[in-house]
C-alpha cells in the first residue's frame, strides 16, 4: 500500500484519509439510529426509551473492544511508517489473539449479569422486559463487533480507509431492510430491531475479514515463522490497554449520566435518547477526523518526520474548528426540527426537553472537536496515558457536576446538559497546557 500519509500535501492527505472513516462511522451509527427511528415511530415512547438505554450500555461494552483495536492500530501505523514488516506481522497476530480473548471475557459476564446491570442503570420496571429482549440479542453479536473493528483498524493503520466504508455501506442498507421486515412486516417488536442489527454487523464483519486476510496475504503468516518479541508485546499492551481504558472511562461516564437521566422518568429518557442520536451525528465527523489524524501522527512518527507532524497539528485544529462552527449553527437553528426525525409531533414535552439539550451542547461543539484531536494526537505520539487523563477530567467533571446539581430542583436536568461542555473545556485546557510544556519531549523520533 502507498504511504500517502507521510508524503504529499498535509491537509489534503488527512482529509482524504479521514473522509471514509467519517462516512463509515456515520453509517455504523445508522445501525442504532434506524432502530431508534422505526421503534420510536411504530412501537412508541416506552420502546424508544428501552433502545436509548440499551444503546448507552452497548457503547460502553464495545468501547473496550474499540479501544483495544484503536490502540493496536497505532502500533500497526508506527511499524508500518518505519517499514518494519516482520514486527508488523507479529503485531497482527498477537493483537488478534489478545483482543479476541478479551471480547469473549466481556461478553459472557454481560449476558449472565444483564438483570443486575439494568438495576444499576435505574431502568424503570415498566420497560425492563423490552430492554432485556433487545440487549440479549445485541450481546450475541459482540464478537462480530470485534471482527469488524479489528480488521478496520488494521486496514486504516496501513492507509486504507475506503474498503471498511464499502463493506459497512452494504451492511447499513441490509440493516434498514431487515428493520422494516422484522419490526413492521413480521411484528417482532424491539427484538426484531436487535436481530436486524446483529445480522447486518455479522455480514459486514465476515466480508471484511475475508477481504483483509486475502488482500494482505495474512493467511501466509505462520506462528512458527514469527519469534516472540517481549518488547513488542509490551508496546502493544501499553497502546491497546491504555486506549481501551480511555474509551471505557469515557463511556462509563456516559453510562453513569444515563443512569441519572433514567431517574427522571420515561419522558426525559426518550428525549435524551433521541437528542443523543442527533448529538452523536453532529460531532461524529470531528471524532473520526481525530482518529484519522491519529494515524497520520503515528505513521509520520514511525517515519521520523517531526516537521510534518507539527504542520499537521496546526492544519487539523483549523479544519476541526471551521467544521464545528458550521455544524453548531445547524443544530442551534433546527433543534426542534431535528427532534421530529425521531419523535412524533404530538410529543411536545419530549421535543422541548431534547431541543434544550441540543442547544446547550450544540453551542460548544468546537470544544469537543479539539478534545478529539488531543486524544488522537497523544495516541499517535505513543502517549495514550495522556488521553486517559484528559478523558478522566472531561467525564469526571460531567459526572461530578451532574450528580451534585441535578437533584436540586432549581437545576434539574439542565445541570446534566451543562456539565457536559464544562468537562470538554477543562480537558481542552489541560491538553493545551501539557502540549506546550512538553512539546520538545513528546515530539521526538521513536
Amino acid at each position: 500500500m502507498e504511504k500517502k500519509l507521510i508524503h504529499g500535501p498535509i491537509t489534503k492527505s488527512i482529509l482524504l484519509f479521514s473522509a471514509p472513516i467519517i462516512l463509515g462511522n456515520l453509517l455504523q451509527q445508522l445501525y442504532n439510529v434506524v432502530d431508534t427511528l422505526i421503534v420510536g415511530r411504530f412501537l412508541g415512547a416506552d420502546a424508544l426509551a428501552a433502545v436509548g438505554s440499551s444503546f448507552t450500555l452497548m457503547v460502553f461494552l464495545t468501547s473496550v473492544i474499540l479501544g483495544l483495536c484503536m490502540g493496536s492500530g497505532i502500533s500497526f501505523s508506527i511499524l508500518y511508517g518505519a517499514g518494519n514488516t516482520q514486527r508488523l506481522h507479529a503485531c497482527f497476530l498477537l493483537s488478534f489473539i489478545m483482543i479476541g480473548l478479551i471480547t469473549i471475557l466481556i461478553n459472557l459476564p454481560a449476558l449472565l449479569l444483564l438483570d443486575p446491570i439494568m438495576t444499576l442503570l435505574h431502568i424503570p420496571v415498566t420497560i425492563r422486559p423490552e430492554t432485556r429482549s433487545y440487549l440479549q440479542v445485541i450481546l450475541y453479536g459482540l464478537f462480530f463487533t470485534f471482527l469488524y473493528n479489528y480488521f478496520s483498524s488494521l486496514l486504516r493503520a496501513l492507509g486504507n480507509s475506503l474498503v471498511p466504508l464499502l463493506f459497512l455501506a452494504l451492511s447499513a442498507l441490509m440493516n434498514i431492510a431487515l428493520d422494516l421486515l422484522f419490526v413492521i412486516s413480521f411484528g417482532m417488536g424491539i427484538a426484531g430491531a436487535a436481530w436486524a442489527t446483529i445480522i447486518s454487523q455479522a455480514f459486514s464483519a465476515l466480508l471484511l475479514a475475508v477481504y483483509t486476510i486475502r488482500r494482505l496475504s495474512l493467511h501466509r503468516i505462520r506462528p512458527k515463522t514469527l519469534h516472540f518479541d517481549r518488547l513488542l508485546l509490551k508496546e502493544l499492551l501499553q497502546y491497546s490497554l491504555l486506549t481501551s481504558v480511555q474509551q471505557s472511562v469515557m463511556n462509563f461516564g456516559i453510562l453513569m449520566v444515563q443512569g441519572l437521566v433514567n431517574s427522571f422518568g420515561v419522558t426525559v429518557m426518550a428525549a435524551f435518547a433521541a437528542a443523543v442520536k442527533i448529538d452523536s451525528f453532529a460531532y461524529m465527523p470531528v471524532q473520526d477526523f481525530g482518529n484519522g489524524f491519529s494515524t497520520f501522527i503515528a505513521q509520520n512518527l514511525g517515519a521520523g518526520k517531526t516537521d510534518r507532524i507539527q504542520k499537521g497539528i496546526r492544519s487539523a485544529f483549523l479544519c476541526s474548528f471551521l467544521f464545528c462552527l458550521f455544524i453548531s449553527a445547524v443544530v442551534l437553528l433546527f433543534a426542534e426540527r431535528l427532534m421530529l426525525i425521531f419523535i412524533r409531533p404530538e410529543e411536545l414535552e419530549i421535543i422541548t426537553i431534547g431541543a434544550g439539550y441540543l442547544r446547550i451542547e450544540g453551542a460548544c461543539y468546537f470544544a469537543i472537536g479539539f478534545l478529539f484531536l488531543f486524544y488522537g494526537l497523544y495516541r499517535g505520539l505513543g502517549r495514550p496515558g495522556i488521553s486517559v487523563v484528559l478523558t478522566v477530567i472531561s467525564l469526571g467533571t460531567r459526572v461530578l457536576l451532574s450528580y451534585m446539581l441535578a437533584p436540586i430542583p432549581a437545576f434539574g436536568t439542565s445541570a446534566i446538559w451543562w456539565s457536559i461542555p464544562i468537562g470538554w473545556f477543562l480537558a481542552d485546557a489541560a491538553g493545551v497546557l501539557f502540549f506546550f510544556f512538553n512539546k520538545k519531549k513528546i515530539i521526538k523520533i521513536q
